[in-house]
């Protein structure tokens, strides 16, 4: 587990301010033997020539003709990755540069599936989750997505044991994917520590509110048969 290679999956879509931050801090990671693979989903700015302009073995890069949407570029992204385990990365956010090694060390220490981290929020550096975290996850997730998306860290067969994301889903397909998890008995645990920097302003879930809520409910409708059986 020390040595496995882990491939860390980033799909962008215009974001040409933020993608080369994010990108290297992925790079600079402390734990080395790692892919990043990058899917620029039909940008119209600068972002691909940026991508293009990075030079490190460890990254791939690939582009959509047009816009498919995050699930979709997603499970592209999955289905090109070499490692046994796969790390979330999201083109606005930046990861600690500790972040992979500890969560190697996390789900190995625990014998996990699949682990989350908690952040800080860009811009007031306030931890999230903050108190929900104190709370067993499979009751908050009633409520709300109690997992930082960007920081999930999953084996891959874990994944592909709940066919990886829902294409149904345009949005909310982060939470969709956590409830197939939890339906599928994963072992998963959220870290204490804050590994990642998560921008909340101006991102999918800020500009598609309403959508998110709408596919979140969508979501929740089966909550009671997944914690019934």
């Amino acid at each position: 587990m020390k040595n496995s290679l882990v491939s860390v999956i980033l799909p962008v879509f215009n974001d040409e301010k933020n993608i080369l931050r994010s990108i290297e801090s992925i790079l600079n990671q402390t734990y080395k033997n790692l892919e990043l693979l990058v899917l620029d989903d039909g940008s119209t700015d600068n972002t691909y020539e940026i991508l293009n302009s990075v030079k490190d073995n460890r990254l791939f890069l690939y582009k959509n003709k047009k816009n498919i949407g995050l699930t979709k570029s997603l499970n592209i992204l999955i289905s090109k990755t070499n490692g046994n385990w796969i790390a979330r990365q999201d083109s606005d956010d930046v990861s600690v540069i500790c972040r992979i090694d500890k969560q190697v060390k996390f789900v190995e220490k625990y014998k996990l599936d699949a682990c989350t981290s908690r952040a800080y929020i860009k811009n007031s550096g306030k931890p999230i989750p903050r108190f929900s975290y104190y709370l067993p996850y499979k009751f908050v997730v009633r409520y709300k997505n109690p997992f930082i998306h960007g920081t999930l860290f999953i084996n891959k067969k874990t994944l592909n044991k709940v066919n990886n994301y829902d294409e149904n889903f345009m949005y909310a397909q982060d939470y969709k994917l956590f409830l197939d998890l939890i339906n599928e008995k994963a072992n998963i645990k959220i870290m204490r520590e804050r590994l990642y920097v998560l921008n909340m302003e101006n991102n999918i879930s800020s500009n598609k509110s309403d959508l998110q809520m709408y596919y979140f409910e969508k979501a929740r409708d089966n909550l009671n048969y997944f914690f019934d059986k």
